[in-house]
């Protein structure tokens, strides 16, 4: 039983995100090593911190916009049947601080119009996930309400050029 309990933080290393191709919490591996030669309380208590680590990473790398334009472009046959007006900041309406509020606003409506048009569908998962890993502060930011209405077309458009602006600021910041 002791061999289970210390082999259980090696697997939880290579705990990948949802969307990421790459494992994460590598760095986490030299403690793992030291909680395998302790008594079962502090391999409990390392298994508790690298599940908490493990979480808390995926949850703030929630910047991988390209998967969900990838989950878009799978539904947009759908999607694009509404004739909902919806909510739609442009990219000169959004202050640096408030992309993650914008990306929201455009979370909610995208959801709201999958619930409308009932679509089913795996792709919908994807955005449901980005929206509930998103880290929002609203802070300083208007509320959707404040942005234009605008109908699907002009919406999706705007969508995208936001994930764009949001790749090109990632793959920066990655380098």
């Amino acid at each position: 039983m002791t061999d289970f309990m210390t082999a259980l933080p090696v697997v939880l290393v290579q705990s990948t995100c949802p969307g990421h191709q790459r494992a994460r919490g590598i760095q986490f591996q030299s403690t793992c090593s030291l909680c395998r030669e302790s008594h079962k309380t502090q391999v409990w208590l390392c298994f508790f911190v690298l599940s908490f680590l493990s979480a808390y990473t995926c949850s703030a790398s929630v910047t991988d916009t390209e998967h969900l334009q990838i989950c878009l472009e799978k539904l947009i046959h759908t999607i694009e049947k509404s004739d909902a007006m919806l909510y739609a900041p442009s990219a000169n309406d959004i202050k640096e601080n408030c992309i993650n509020v914008s990306l929201r606003c455009y979370m909610l409506e995208l959801i709201m119009v999958i619930d409308e048009e009932e679509i089913v569908d795996n792709n919908v998962d994807c955005i449901i996930d980005f929206n509930e890993q998103l880290i929002v502060d609203p802070v300083g930011c208007p509320p959707c309400e404040a942005y234009s209405l605008k109908n699907i077309t002009v919406f999706l458009e705007r969508l995208n050029n936001l994930l764009e602006e949001r790749n090109v600021q990632q793959k920066t910041s990655d380098m």
